[in-house]
């Protein structure tokens, strides 16, 4: 078995296919790339960390987003170690490199909110690493490696799921509103191409867990980039009219 971790793979097909070079370079392809795509989202927060860094303030933002995505990175993190698959290396780095992201964001939403906001952010953070705590123990202490392996792959299932809440709000705001104001083209394309890359990952590595949620995640990368066809064009159309002296 190669280092890859071809957790649904076993016997001679395994061995065929890690001694294949292309089948190899295209499994690097498909994890590299969404490692790229992953960080550009990753980024894309800081123009409102940066307005943050300039008030001083953290406004009317939110901190919640970046405690969801540091469990779910956290959570995914400890699916690809050897501890709990076999080892899938490229999701092992993508979410320790969210991970470090969303801590960075959450430690500066901290420094910068009142104080209500702080022990809420602060007392949401200790959670967080509790609930992961608790996960690590549980799955090292009473499973064997093949039930752990379930485990955490069905944790991190739910886990990236509930992220897919974001884009369905984002969804439903633009075919309220006729507006792709909220839902910026290139957030949508990384999207897309990010949840695309890791789920051609997970189908070359027959690792359930890594392509049915990033399957979910194209699916509805998707119809993002179609509302942004639809409703663009349609806004553009407007942009068109002569403007009012």
């Amino acid at each position: 078995m190669s280092s890859w971790g071809m957790s649904g793979v076993n016997g001679g097909a395994a061995t065929s296919l890690a001694s294949d070079p292309f089948y190899e370079i295209c499994c690097y392809a498909a994890g590299i790339a969404g490692n790229l795509f992953a960080f550009v989202l990753f980024i894309s927060p800081m123009p409102t960390f940066k307005r943050i860094l300039q008030n001083q303030s953290t406004e009317q933002f939110s901190g919640l987003p970046y405690i969801y995505s540091l469990l779910n990175c956290l959570i995914c993190m400890w699916y690809g170690l050897p501890f709990i698959s076999y080892g899938v290396v490229l999701v092992v780095t993508v979410n320790s490199i969210g991970a470090a992201f969303q801590l960075a964001y959450i430690s500066l939403f901290i420094a910068y909110a009142d104080k209500q906001r702080k022990l809420k952010m602060g007392g949401l953070l200790i959670g967080v690493f509790c609930l992961f705590a608790l996960i690590v123990y549980v799955s090292l202490a009473f499973f064997d490696h093949p039930t752990r392996m379930s485990l955490v792959g069905w944790l991190s299932i739910a886990s990236l799921i509930s992220m897919f809440a974001s884009p369905l709000l984002v969804i439903n705001l633009v075919i309220k509103t006729k507006s792709v104001e909220f839902m910026p083209f290139y957030l949508s394309l990384a999207t897309f191409l990010m949840s695309i890359s890791f789920f051609a990952y997970g189908l070359l590595l027959h690792d359930f867990f890594i392509y049915i949620p990033n399957g979910i995640g194209t699916i509805l990368g998707v119809v993002q980039l179609m509302l942004y066809a639809y409703y663009s064009q349609r806004s553009g159309d407007n942009y068109r009219l002569p403007l009012l002296a």
